[in-house]
């Protein structure tokens, strides 16, 4: 698993392209029947994907990054399905897991094992996982049981549904806050006017982008912003001190997740438009 590292602002900002994408952006993890993780320093976040095939695949612990005889032994994990259908067995429970289900593992679960429920149609398991310092019991939450938040507008070019799973208000977690957003047909802009929010990170994982089209992702301080071209499926890290927004050359969805000191999600610091350059 290897371990990235987070510059200061004032770094990121002489960075060129390559490096920019090479230092936020997680490119090359979704690999047929593998699972491919990365250690991010900020909040200790792990982030990665699982693509079963013919069989299953579990979810270990890399000693040398996490010191741990199990990979939750002293974490919690939110699994979200992004492809064909799957399922989940954690200490011997089996759960199936259609697409945009999510699967909340609490700290102490000794064995995660993903399988798909068919090879030619794999699942698509996108994990991120942070530090617990408390137990709380494994959940799942469908597509169906995540709370509905509509923002936006057809003028602004921003009308989403925010689906949130992992929750104060939903599955309880220690500090992982987890769902995804839907963006409407015709509409392209998300997270805008945008924010920072110091007290948590954020990782975006953008999927369902149509074809060639693509996502600009926003980032960088407010007063000096950067963009990143970002295609299916390429998460993007987001520390306390950078704006996440985006805009795609077409609709498309995105899991966001945080971790961090407040689960309070409308804990943020918004930034008036006038104020970006």
């Amino acid at each position: 698993m290897k371990n990235i590292h987070c510059p200061s602002p004032d770094h990121a900002a002489i960075m060129d392209t390559s490096e920019l994408r090479e230092t936020f952006m997680l490119e090359g993890l979704l690999e047929p029947g593998g699972c491919n993780l990365r250690h991010w320093e900020v909040d200790r976040t792990v982030v990665g994907f699982a693509v079963p095939q013919a069989a299953a695949l579990k979810l270990e612990a890399p000693y040398e990054v996490i010191a741990a005889d199990f990979f939750c032994e002293r974490r919690e994990v939110g699994i979200i399905n992004l492809g064909g259908a799957g399922s989940i067995t954690t200490d011997g429970e089996t759960r199936t897991l259609d697409k945009c289900d999510t699967l909340y593992v609490g700290r102490g679960t000794r064995e995660v094992a993903m399988e798909s429920a068919d090879a030619a149609d794999p699942a698509v398991f996108y994990i991120v996982s942070y530090p617990a310092h408390a137990d709380y019991p494994t959940a799942l939450a469908t597509k169906e049981d995540a709370n509905r938040v509509e923002l936006g507008s057809k003028e602004a070019a921003n009308e989403r549904v925010i689906y949130q799973q992992i929750h104060q208000g939903g599955i309880r977690s220690c500090q992982l806050v987890m769902g995804f957003t839907e963006l409407a047909v015709g509409s392209v802009w998300n997270t805008f006017p945008p924010h920072t929010h110091v007290r948590r990170s954020e990782v975006y994982n953008y999927f369902d982008i149509p074809g060639d089209n693509l996502v600009m992702h926003f980032m960088g301080p407010a007063q000096g912003t950067r963009n990143l071209v970002v295609r299916d499926h390429q998460p993007v890290l987001s520390p306390p001190w950078s704006i996440h927004s985006g805009a795609g050359s077409s609709n498309y969805k995105f899991v966001w997740a945080m971790g961090g000191e407040n689960q309070e999600f409308t804990d943020m610091d918004g930034i008036p438009l006038g104020e970006l350059r």
